[in-house]
């Protein structure tokens, strides 16, 4: 281990903070693109500098001691120096998606009685900018970030011109409430989770106790900081393990972005993986794939190419979680050379709860529990686990803490489940998922959606239909798809397809869980339309009532596939 490297585990984000600061203060810490094609780089000591200016500017505002002071906007460099500096302060941080809504955004400043905002990276294009505005109160302080929109309120970098750094700053302990995390909200209001220093770091120590992850490791932050996930890998993996974090700018230049991280660990969900692979089989349909990869020598170099034209060909350890990925998906991936690891936990643990371990993968299982943490499952078929990284309850919810934290500390997680004989989980559906037909019987819509998944036709699928003696499944084709049935306007094919492949799953389906038909939807689902959680999941609630009231009308129809 070079001297660059930490020796010791320290209690919170801050104290590597200062680590860093001391160790590797000229390396990069932040690589930050902007609209108009500059790229800032932050280093470790400016990084602390900055961050010490900002908390000494919090202190002189004498706020009440831990208030909760919200961070609103897209992931950027600044984004997380607001985070320190509100600790650094002595203050709780409370993120907000940038795709909240107005309802949304206003219910968790209220909840968590905000006593300011900082304002971030928005553009009112691919965020609730233009309607959240509206609803922060006359007066309410706010700080704009670097890449803000215009707001008349104070410029960071203006504040920290014209204050003296903290030298000697109060240092918080490890088992202090650090943030509240708000759930995405898939059912109901959002919960507001609260998340401690120790339980912050629970994952990120296993980055590098596990995988080995140091300070000349690479990674791209681009998924909501504001969610529990990117801010383990993001946040707290970077600060334990010292490596360089480069921000994405845009949709748009996602690729470039990617290409100029080039990084060693990545993490995504499966709405992009799925992309992504989609992507290449528009280029290389996937017969001829199957064909050029078997051939010897020049397979691998296609392999690798691809992988490089992903800007994925640096990477060690690539993650996957928030939801399954299908296995034909995971399975082309690790047969690219790219070694694919699906996590599985959830924001009221950290996300530190199952990994599949290197060289360990098993078909349809999330992998072991991770170290210390203890995982079973209860009567009723839900998994329990008990992690270094549960929450302390939710804020201002006793009674829901104590519905799904149990008397010994084990995390109800709402999802069902098995373990195999070594240990590995597998993830059978969620207990609030399970629907009962007009029949009255029980459909588990997860396992149906996953073979639905698997087709590269579709993007995103949701089964429902409790209005109905079947179920039905509710098809998001994948975007070239779309663009191509709009373009041609022949659907001929695709309902042929998926004709068969819903003859295809009946089979292995029991007699009630058979679907009755198709139903191919018009309007994509996505955060604006809020049929998509921040984090990429269905909501599928929202989406069962949007379609509901047609079901029976199509039911009429007689079809195996409709058309919305």
């Amino acid at each position: 281990m070079g001297n660059t490297e930490v020796v010791e585990f320290y209690d919170t984000h801050l104290h590597y903070l200062l680590h860093w600061e001391k160790q590797i203060p000229d390396k990069d810490y932040c690589v930050q693109p902007t609209a108009n094609g500059e790229v800032i780089h932050y280093t470790w000591g400016q990084v602390a500098q900055q961050v010490r200016s900002m908390a000494s500017y919090l202190l002189s505002l004498n706020l009440p001691s831990k208030s909760s002071i919200a961070i609103y906007g897209k992931n950027s460099a600044h984004w997380l120096m607001a985070d320190l500096a509100i600790w650094m302060a002595g203050h709780i941080s409370v993120p907000l998606y940038p795709t909240l809504n107005a309802e949304g955004a206003s219910y968790v400043l209220e909840h968590s009685e905000a006593k300011l905002l900082f304002i971030g990276k928005l553009d009112g294009k691919a965020d609730s900018w233009n309607d959240v505005k509206k609803i922060i109160p006359e007066n309410f302080p706010c700080i704009c970030l670097p890449l803000a929109p215009e707001y008349d309120a104070p410029k960071w970098n203006e504040i920290i011109q014209n204050v003296q750094p903290l030298v000697n700053p109060t240092l918080p302990n490890k088992d202090d409430l650090a943030t509240i995390v708000y759930t995405s909200g898939s059912t109901g209001l959002p919960k507001g989770v609260m998340q401690t220093f120790s339980t912050l770091l629970a994952g990120a120590n296993e980055m590098r106790n596990t995988f080995g992850v140091t300070s000349s490791d690479r990674a791209l932050s681009y998924l909501p900081l504001a969610h529990v996930a990117e801010r383990i890998f993001i946040q707290s993996s970077s600060m334990v393990c010292g490596y360089t974090v480069y921000f994405a700018n845009s949709l748009e230049t996602f690729i470039e972005d990617l290409n100029r991280a080039k990084p060693t660990v990545f993490f995504s969900v499966p709405r992009l993986w799925t992309k992504f692979y989609l992507g290449i089989n528009e280029k290389i349909p996937p017969h001829v794939q199957k064909i050029l990869f078997k051939i010897p020598v020049l397979g691998n170099v296609i392999k690798k190419k691809l992988l490089a034209k992903l800007g994925l060909n640096h990477v060690r350890y690539a993650f996957t979680a928030s939801a399954p990925l299908p296995i034909d998906i995971i399975l082309w991936y690790r047969n690219l050379g790219l070694e694919l690891l699906e996590i599985y936990g959830m924001t009221e643990n950290c996300g530190y709860s199952h990994a599949t371990k290197v060289g360990q993968f098993a078909e349809g299982y999330v992998g072991h529990a991770q170290p210390k943490v203890e995982c079973k499952i209860d009567e009723n078929g839900e998994i329990l686990v008990k992690s270094p990284g549960t929450m302390l309850g939710y804020y201002k919810n006793p009674e829901k803490t104590a519905e799904d934290i149990t008397a010994d500390g084990f995390l109800r997680t709402g999802d069902m489940g098995e373990i195999d004989a070594v240990g590995r989980l597998k993830i059978t559906g969620r207990i609030k998922d399970i629907f009962k037909t007009s029949k009255g019987k029980y459909v588990m819509p997860v396992p149906t959606e996953q073979k639905i998944g698997n087709n590269e036709l579709v993007e995103s699928v949701c089964v429902g239909g409790s209005s109905l003696p079947q179920p039905v499944a509710f098809i998001m084709l994948a975007e070239d798809v779309r663009n191509h049935l709009k373009q041609n306007g022949k659907r001929d094919e695709v309902e042929a397809t998926l004709k068969s492949l819903r003859l295809k799953i009946n089979e292995a389906l029991e007699s009630h869980e058979k679907l009755s038909f198709m139903v191919v939807i018009n309007e994509p689902w996505t955060m604006e339309n809020d049929l998509l959680t921040p984090t990429m999941k269905i909501k599928r609630n929202k989406i069962e009532s949007r379609y509901e009231p047609s079901l029976e009308k199509w039911a009429l129809l007689k079809q195996e596939v409709v058309w919305e």
